[in-house]
């Protein structure tokens, strides 16, 4: 995702910021519902019918239908359904992976603290399952709460006929502006609930571990892992067969279906539980699935909480000029805070406390070296997406190059960054390397704001 960045603050808070603004903005969002939705939904089709055929360049902004009661078991049972946002630009197909919408659920057990996972199923609007989902028994006076990644630009949140976004408490974004990729449901009461429970002690948060380097395992939170926009998308996965149907990607469905093939929604929860826990031999903290009885997977939730919890500073937290916040290309506090709220992360009051040549300079402080002392290691990973990159090692230096332009850290921070990748005819980036001198000296420039950085971005500070 390249978005265009201008101006600083244009969409700024006052110093006055308060939860109920954000509250009342929330609000509004939600009640916002597309003039066509009281007709859109009232036939769906009750044969499956194979998918269109994709067309050479997909269409990069699909609408997703949340069910109604979506926070409730019925609700989460219920397939969400894909659709394009405006069917002239092409079909939306979720078994598509350059268009899939990917939901996951996170409920909390009030009377435990005990958490567990479920991931709604997703299909193409018209059509049915490869297996129906299973229906989730939730504990009395469960918190829920849903998270949406996306696979490609923009992704709409529409409520099912007779309903409304507001009913289960979803924001997609500001008016006319959504998250792009990112959407959530009822996040802020489920982080409260589950900040209250480890306040009590009812809910253990894991600790993170030590990595193979001798330093803590990484979080969604370490300035090692993030990228332009952190905490935007799902370790979830489904499964898809030939016919472009879907279904929970379950140990019973893999049986029924042995042909599916899996479906994920690359994201950096996923490079973390996945790709990057495995090569530092760490361990990514798991729930139960409900889904899948005796199975317990790993979540945006558990990983937010982890990091809340126990990353050390310094703390990368969602910057000012991440695109997915942003409005028309402008910076907006507002919706910084938004995003923020829905990731269990602080909201703030001036754009200096979301500030980007600070997220830029501690980038640089970090991840250059960090992956070059494991290079070894990160070389031998494999590459979280082939097509990008023949390693992780070589993955995570594509997506740092990318990360560098997209924030446009050079004009922020006046400085180029030391890393150069090479790449095949294909597009593979084959190879990085860092220029040392450079890092050395771009280092000794950025040394005396560290102390401040560090303040700023500190792990009590974040809590």
């Amino acid at each position: 995702m390249q978005l265009n960045k201008s101006g600083l603050g244009q969409f700024g808070l006052a110093a006055a910021l308060t939860f109920a603004s954000l509250t009342a903005a929330t609000t509004a969002f939600a009640q916002v519902s597309p003039a066509a939705s009281g007709t859109a939904f009232g036939s769906e089709h009750r044969h499956r019918m194979p998918p269109p055929p994709p067309s050479a360049t997909p269409n990069a902004n699909c609408t997703i239908i949340v069910p109604e009661n979506a926070l409730t078991a019925a609700g989460l049972a219920t397939p969400y359904r894909l659709m394009a946002t405006d069917p002239s630009a092409g079909p939306c197909n979720e078994a598509n992976p350059a268009q899939s919408a990917f939901v996951q659920a996170a409920i909390l057990d009030p009377a435990t603290g005990a958490i567990s996972i479920y991931s709604p199923l997703v299909i193409d609007r018209g059509t049915t399952p490869a297996a129906p989902p299973v229906v989730p028994v939730l504990p009395a006076g469960a918190i829920v709460a849903l998270w949406f990644g996306y696979d490609a630009t923009n992704l709409t949140l529409q409520p099912a006929y007779g309903s409304s976004l507001a009913d289960s408490h979803c924001v997609n974004g500001l008016p006319g502006s959504v998250f792009t990729q990112y959407a959530y449901c009822n996040a802020p009461a489920f982080f409260a609930a589950a900040n209250s429970a480890i306040q009590s002690g009812k809910l253990k948060v894991p600790a993170l571990g030590t990595a193979r380097d001798g330093r803590p395992c990484p979080t969604v939170r370490d300035f090692f892992i993030v990228d332009q926009d952190q905490s935007d998308n799902l370790p979830t996965q489904y499964l898809a067969t030939a016919r472009g149907a879907t279904a929970q990607d379950t140990a019973a469905n893999r049986a029924a279906l042995p042909q599916a093939t899996p479906l994920g929604n690359p994201s950096d929860n996923r490079l973390l539980d996945v790709f990057v826990d495995s090569a530092f031999g760490c361990q990514a903290w798991t729930a139960p699935d409900l889904a899948d009885p005796g199975q317990s997977v790993p979540a945006l939730a558990l990983n937010e909480l982890q990091a809340r919890m126990y990353q050390p500073t310094p703390v990368a937290l969602v910057p000012l000029g991440d695109p997915m916040t942003e409005v028309d290309g402008v910076d907006s506090l507002l919706k910084v805070n938004l995003y923020r709220m829905g990731v269990d992360q602080p909201v703030v009051t001036a754009d200096g406390d979301a500030d980007t040549a600070r997220y830029c300079r501690q980038i640089l402080r970090i991840a250059p070296e960090r992956m070059a002392q494991n290079r070894a290691v990160l070389t031998a990973g494999p590459s979280p997406d082939p097509a990008a990159a023949n390693s992780l090692f070589t993955f995570l230096a594509q997506r740092l190059v990318t990360t560098y332009q997209i924030l446009n850290c050079a004009t922020e921070i006046n400085q180029a960054l030391p890393l150069s990748t090479t790449a095949d005819a294909a597009g593979v980036t084959l190879s990085a390397s860092i220029d040392w001198p450079a890092l050395k000296a771009i280092r000794a420039a950025l040394e005396p704001s560290r102390e401040a950085d560090d303040i700023a971005d500190s792990a009590a500070r974040s809590r």
